[in-house]
């Protein structure tokens, strides 16, 4: 073995190998929905790599799976909205938000043409995804806001997107909720658009950026950097349509111009920023969850799941002054 070998072998046996190689860091998104955006945008933009981060991006489905996912470590930060993590978390699992960049439902009430008003919607059959997550969620306060008993619809779970939007073009289902650029495919089947749930007073955190404690705790650089990252990501969403629009076209295999500037036009405006979680959303989430559950912690403890702190250093140190800097 030559010399230069040799010190490479030793080496090795003497330091761990993350010293040789930049550590890798995996974070998720459970689907293709207009407000995936943010971290859509972190990748495609280059952004990782402009604050040094080794990222890879992956996609998956339903949000238990993206919570065992970054329990188990094989992934280290997830976009995802509040009912998975806030679950998990009042069952005692040690996980913690950092960041948030949509407090508002994104959905619209889609229903046929002849339910004309909320108020219709009585005796009626109401489709979401499943039950427990953001889809029965929403339907529940938006009922709720409307003075509307939920004793007096059905609310059925009838799966994705394309199998709600056909029961609803077969009449099996009366109404659901969708978010762009699917609401623009159901207004070309002629249904209606009921009611837009961003404009209820209801908040929800919908796109919260969460880790495990032990990342925070020990990388907290790692988290910091992420959270520049996914920052500039959320500043360049809301001010540039054009870097947007690309980035929705490359994800949503959307090819319709027209389609996808609909939905960034939807959803630019509805991002918050700097990106923080509404402390009611997050109090009004953890009350459902443990209405519908038993045995776990009381829904007051919710708020120590969130830790702004890195967003508080961020802001001291300029970060997003110097974002809007022309």
């Amino acid at each position: 073995m030559s010399p230069r070998l040799l010190v490479l072998w030793i080496s090795s046996l003497i330091f761990p190998l993350s010293l040789f190689a930049q550590d890798r860091y995996v974070v998720s998104y459970g689907g293709f929905a207009g407000y995936q955006v943010p971290v859509w945008a972190t990748k495609h933009l280059g952004l990782f790599e402009k604050y040094n981060l080794n990222a890879e991006l992956v996609m998956i489905p339903g949000s238990a799976r993206q919570i065992q996912a970054l329990l188990g470590g094989s992934i280290h930060f997830t976009q995802i909205d509040a009912t998975g993590p806030v679950t998990a978390f009042l069952r005692g699992a040690d996980l913690v938000i950092v960041a948030g960049a949509l407090n508002k439902f994104p959905f619209s009430v889609v229903a046929h043409k002849d339910i004309r008003r909320p108020a219709d919607l009585v005796g009626k059959k109401i489709g979401i995804v499943n039950f427990g997550g953001q889809n029965e969620l929403s339907v529940l306060l938006a009922l709720k806001e409307w003075n509307i008993p939920k004793e007096t619809v059905s609310i059925i779970s009838a799966g994705g997107t394309e199998a709600r939007l056909l029961a609803l073009t077969t009449k099996a289902l009366d109404a659901t909720v969708l978010a762009p650029p699917e609401t623009i495919k159901a207004e070309k089947l002629g249904l209606r658009i009921l009611a837009n749930m961003s404009d209820m007073n209801a908040a929800f955190p919908l796109d919260t950026v969460v880790t495990h404690r032990s990342v925070l705790e020990k990388k907290r650089d790692v988290v910091k950097r992420f959270l520049q990252a996914y920052i500039e990501a959320l500043h360049t969403v809301k001010t540039s349509k054009e870097k947007t629009v690309a980035v929705y076209q490359k994800m949503l295999k959307q090819q319709d111009r027209g389609i996808l500037e609909i939905t960034y036009d939807y959803y630019a405006p509805k991002f918050s920023m700097p990106p923080r979680v509404s402390r009611e959303g997050l109090r009004t989430t953890a009350d459902f969850i443990t209405q519908r559950q038993g045995g776990l912690k009381p829904a007051v403890e919710v708020e120590r799941m969130l830790d702004e702190s890195l967003l508080e250093e961020l802001e001291r140190e300029g970060f997003f002054k110097r974002l809007r800097s022309p």
